[in-house]
C-alpha cells in the first residue's frame, strides 16, 4: 500500500512539473487586444499577434464561432493556420462572409489556438495547447458614431425586490461593475441590445442609487454613471 502511494505521488508530481514547464513555453503568444470591434463601414478587422518566445515557434489556428463553441460564424480569418516564428509579429485579418442585422450589434467569438512544437522526447512530455477566446462585435455602419456614450442610456427601476436593467440601445453592454447602494451585483455580466435583465437584491439593501461602469472598445473601463431609483 505504501509503495502504491509513493508511486501515485511520483506520477502526480511528474505531471505537475510537466504542466508547469510546458505552460511557460506555451505562454509565448501575445494577442494584441481583449476584444474586436468589426465596424460595418470597413472591409475587415485586424488583430495583431506576437510570439514572445525566443526559442519556440508555434502553430496558430484561428476561427470564429457564434457563441456555442461549435458553430462557425459568418467570418473568414486569414490566415486560418500558420506557423509563427520566435519573436515574430503577425496580423490576423477577419472578413465578414454573410449577412447580419444592420439595426443592432451582433456578437461572435474569435478563437486562437496556439500549438507548441513536439518535443524530441514525446513519450515523457505533456504538450499543452493554449486557446484564447475573444469577443467579436460586428457593429453596423449606421451605429459607429454613437457607440462610446451608449452606456449612459441604460435605465433602471425596482420591481418586487429586484433591480431591472433595460438596454434601449442597439449596442452590447459588458459590465465592469454594477452596484445598488452598497451592494455589488456580482452576476452582472453582459446585456444584449434592446434586452433587459433582473437581479435579485438582498432584503437588507435599502439604497436608492445605482452606479455602473462598462468595458469600452479598447478593453478599458468607462467613468462611473449613477442614477437615482
Amino acid at each position: 500500500m505504501r509503495a502504491m502511494r509513493k508511486f501515485i505521488l511520483r506520477v502526480n508530481l511528474f505531471i505537475f512539473l510537466l504542466f508547469m514547464v510546458n505552460n511557460v513555453t506555451a505562454g509565448g503568444i501575445v494577442v494584441g487586444g481583449t476584444r474586436i470591434i468589426y465596424e460595418g463601414n470597413k472591409k475587415e478587422a485586424a488583430l495583431g499577434v506576437k510570439n514572445n518566445s525566443t526559442e519556440s515557434p508555434f502553430l496558430l489556428q484561428s476561427w470564429v464561432d457564434n457563441g456555442d463553441g461549435k458553430t462557425r460564424g459568418p467570418f473568414m480569418v486569414t490566415p486560418p493556420l500558420f506557423r509563427i516564428e520566435p519573436l515574430e509579429d503577425h496580423e490576423l485579418r477577419i472578413a465578414k462572409t454573410g449577412s447580419l442585422p444592420e439595426d443592432r450589434e451582433s456578437l461572435f467569438y474569435l478563437n486562437i489556438r496556439a500549438i507548441p512544437p513536439s518535443s524530441h522526447d514525446a513519450v515523457n512530455t505533456l504538450k499543452l495547447v493554449v486557446k484564447t477566446r475573444l469577443k467579436l462585435f460586428y457593429r453596423p455602419q449606421a451605429l459607429v458614431a454613437d457607440a462610446q456614450t451608449a452606456y449612459k442610456q441604460l435605465t433602471f427601476h425596482l420591481a418586487g425586490g429586484q433591480l431591472v436593467v433595460e438596454n434601449p440601445t442597439p449596442f452590447y453592454m459588458v459590465f465592469d461593475s454594477l452596484k445598488v447602494g452598497t451592494t455589488r451585483i456580482q452576476s452582472a455580466d453582459m446585456l444584449a441590445p434592446f434586452a433587459n435583465q433582473h437581479f435579485t437584491l438582498p432584503a437588507t439593501e435599502t439604497g436608492r442609487e445605482v452606479s455602473w461602469r462598462v468595458i469600452n472598445d479598447y478593453g478599458g473601463v468607462t467613468k462611473p454613471e449613477t442614477r437615482h431609483l
